[in-house]
């Protein structure tokens, strides 16, 4: 599955719309330099939201590292799937205040 959706997001140019009809949902999309970040979701659910919250996620990954790169998302995915799990739980968004996901992380690093 995973090969498949990358086949697919990757084939397609800048013309076309960051949403897909895959299978028997959706997939939203959007690319950050060489990066792409993709949601999966029911055919139900707004894709507006959904690009807003890869945005944010990114500017939350970008906050944390200072600039992300590709190699902090390698190199520190523990990171990036804490950052994750603090702003969605359990397909949800939990959390939208980049602030308050920050300290959680500040608080989390000086417990570790």
């Amino acid at each position: 599955m995973e090969a498949d959706v990358n086949r697919v997001i990757s084939g397609r140019t800048k013309s076309h719309t960051n949403f897909v009809e895959y299978q028997n949902f959706k997939l939203i999309y959007r690319r950050y330099a060489g990066l792409y970040f993709v949601f999966g979701a029911d055919a139900s659910d707004n894709e507006l939201l959904l690009m807003e919250s890869i945005h944010l996620f990114v500017e939350l990954l970008d906050q944390y590292f200072s600039n992300v790169c590709e190699l902090d998302i390698v190199f520190h995915f523990n990171k990036v799937y804490s950052i994750l799990d603090e702003f969605i739980l359990a397909g949800e968004i939990q959390e939208t205040n980049k602030k308050v996901i920050l300290e959680r992380m500040r608080e989390l690093e000086k417990l570790e």
